[in-house]
């Protein structure tokens, strides 16, 4: 084993050894933060390219102090039921769409996620003011993400098209990698029967709450939710069925109106009709248990007159 006495060490060493051991966790925090923006952030953000279901975050330092940006990245559902006035403005400009809490951010990451969004918002803008010179290429391209995969055209859907989603939603078409069916979980308006689950919110008019296909497509790609990327992250969707599923999203949009009251109207009447089935059936079956007694007795002894 080699050992190194620590006087015998060059001069300067010990700030070389310093600087290393200063610089090292910042490195390893800034590639983490960018890991998670890109898995995390680009479902519904952008830097510089405008917003998609949440707002672009070109400038994010400028609108808000860093203790409250780091607060809200945090827990920004807790920051929205406070009452303040900033964060419901940010909900009321995303259609209601509110961005799920992730336990994974620490506040360093959090930090760290804000220098990230810093330093690519003046890249952005040192970009817009300088012309690209066309044999200029850049040195490395930045990491591809799920929403960059799905490429959605702005045709019009075929009735075919809007089916095939239908079928995805209903699970009438299993999904390639195996993930569950929309309608185990979520319900939409004119899906059939009781319209889906209701353990997760309603589709009909998610179309219009994503502000369009890029983003709904972006989400789909890559959702945020703890529960969905808890199932569909290691079983993505695949970018066929993305687009088809949008098709259908988009129809359901169109149609209007809500599946809330007429699933649950459903389920009353449901759970009526079950009720009245249940009571007649029961009555037929115990119909004949409740018998005289005095009568057979009577009758067994010959003592009728």
């Amino acid at each position: 084993m080699v050992r190194i006495r620590v006087d015998k060490l060059p001069h300067g060493s010990w700030l070389l050894i310093f600087l290393a051991l200063l610089i090292f966790p910042v490195s390893v925090r800034a590639q983490d933060a960018a890991n998670f923006f890109e898995e995390n952030c680009t479902v519904c953000h952008t830097i510089g390219d405008g917003p998609l279901s949440g707002p672009d975050l070109k400038g994010l330092a400028q609108r808000k102090d860093r203790t409250w940006l780091i607060q809200f990245l945090r827990d920004p559902e807790a920051v929205i039921n406070s009452g303040d006035p900033y964060a419901k403005q940010i909900v009321q400009d995303s259609s209601g769409v509110v961005m799920p809490t992730f336990p994974e951010i620490t506040p360093e990451l959090a930090a760290a996620l804000l220098d990230l969004i810093e330093a690519r918002s003046k890249a952005t803008a040192s970009e817009s003011k300088t012309p690209e010179s066309p044999s200029a290429a850049p040195e490395s391209s930045p990491p591809e993400t799920l929403s960059e995969v799905v490429e959605i055209s702005d045709r019009p859907f075929t009735p075919r098209d809007v089916e095939q989603g239908k079928q995805i939603f209903g699970g009438a078409r299993p999904l390639a990698n195996g993930g569950p069916a929309c309608f185990s979980c979520h319900g939409i308006r004119g899906f059939g029967g009781l319209g889906g689950g209701r353990l997760a919110p309603d589709l009909t008019r998610v179309y219009e709450r994503m502000r369009g296909r890029k983003s709904l497509a972006a989400w789909l790609s890559a959702p945020p939710t703890t529960e969905m990327r808890s199932l569909f992250r290691p079983r993505p969707l695949q970018p066929e069925e993305i687009v088809l599923l949008v098709a259908y999203f988009e129809d359901a949009a169109k149609q209007g109106g809500e599946a809330g009251s007429a699933v649950i109207l459903g389920f009353f009447f449901l759970g009526l009709g079950g009720t009245i089935v249940a009571l007649i059936s029961f009555d037929a079956i115990w119909k004949w248990r409740l018998r005289a007694v005095r009568e057979p007795l009577v009758r067994g002894a010959g003592l009728e007159r």
